[in-house]
């Protein structure tokens, strides 16, 4: 189910002008605070009216301002997941997750209950209060609720914002599989490139209030002309698979026939799963390396260099696994002869890879 929308709103001094399309998948706006994300998602479930334009979640309308179509947001057929949850206090787990539900029209209730508490690990939590549960707890009731309330489509404000790393790491992995296995089109705020790297199909890059990319993770995350969160968190996306599990404590993956081992991946043998390397992680050699700690090297050629005002270059690498970028010193380029179609070594030390830049690879 893709994603059409083409709006201005106008809030004060605030100006968002909006034009877009995404398929199904996770469509992440992704950008700083203060970009328009919120404002953009927060039309896009009837909370606010832009001036003009159009919304339209595959062939359905919900805002048209030439044919004056507005509709309520009890009528387009939405999920909300906010970031504070917004559980009712004085009902049990049950009864919140239900909440939604019963207000359902016959026709669109569903026998989903048991399927959602499964997927969700709610079933020893369904007699407790909101004020009983964990963080990652009342964020997975949160998402619960969302999902019994039979959306055709997803929309989530920065969930995991108010959660420490512990509670994202417990609720990454229950995005990934409604995506995966529910196939719910899902519109998504962060301004957390892990996030990103994880779960999006589609990323709309904003900024002030405009629209500066709309692309892969891979894309985007890699582009230092639109990386909104700065240059250090630019990185590159590869997919890859899990082959072994070894004794100490390593994972092996197969990504295009390079072997990478990284910390521990919870999942079964042969599960494709994202990983993100971050730029400034990345070593580069002009010669295969020998005597080393780090224990992934990805041999490549080089298909882009670029540098800035600052001390900085960027090296993009054409490897088996994927494109990789990595981020050295000027001085450093000089050094090693680093131009365009050279051959190059990209060295990634295992523990530099966090366990949240690993994730399900749908």
């Amino acid at each position: 189910m893709s994603f059409e929308i083409d709006i201005t709103l106008q809030q004060g001094a605030f100006r968002l002008d909006a034009r877009f399309t995404a398929p199904a998948g996770v469509t992440v706006l992704f950008g700083r605070s203060g970009s328009g994300k919120t404002t953009l998602v927060n039309a896009v479930a009837g909370l606010v009216r832009p001036q003009k334009g159009l919304i339209k979640i595959g062939e359905r309308v919900l805002f048209d301002s030439h044919s004056g179509t507005m509709l309520p947001p009890r009528q387009r057929r939405l999920g909300y997941i906010f970031q504070d949850g917004r559980l009712f206090p004085h009902l049990s787990v049950r009864k919140n997750l239900l909440y939604g539900h019963r207000l359902l029209p016959a026709a669109r209730r569903t026998e989903a209950f048991d399927q959602i508490v499964d997927m969700l690990g709610l079933d020893l939590l369904l007699d407790r209060r909101p004020a009983q549960l964990s963080g990652g707890e009342r964020q997975r009731v949160a998402i619960g609720r969302a999902l019994l309330a039979a959306p055709e489509v997803l929309l989530a404000d920065e969930p995991l914002t108010a959660l420490d790393m512990p509670r994202k790491m417990e609720i990454l992995p229950y995005f990934e599989r409604i995506r995966d296995e529910l196939k719910l089109p899902i519109l998504y705020v962060s301004h957390s490139a892990a996030e990103v790297a994880r779960l999006a199909t589609t990323v709309v890059v904003l900024d002030r209030g405009r629209i500066t990319q709309v692309g892969s993770a891979g894309d985007v995350l890699s582009d230092p002309q639109v990386a909104p969160t700065g240059v250090r968190n630019l990185s590159s996306l590869l997919r890859a698979r899990l082959v072994v599990q070894h004794a100490d404590g390593l994972s092996e993956l197969d990504a295009g026939g390079i072997a990478l081992l990284v910390p521990r991946v919870s999942a079964e043998l042969g599960t494709m799963v994202r990983l993100r390397i971050s730029a400034h992680e990345v070593i580069l050699s002009d010669r295969a390396p020998t005597g080393l700690s780090a224990l992934n090297v990805l041999p490549g050629e080089i298909t882009g260099l670029r540098t800035g005002e600052g001390p900085g270059a960027l090296v993009t690498l054409s490897t088996a696994a994927g494109p990789l970028v990595a981020r050295v010193t000027q001085r450093s380029a000089r050094a090693l002869g680093l131009a365009i179609g050279n051959r190059s070594y990209a060295i990634v030390k295992s523990v530099a890879i966090a366990p949240e830049d690993v994730g399900g690879g749908g």
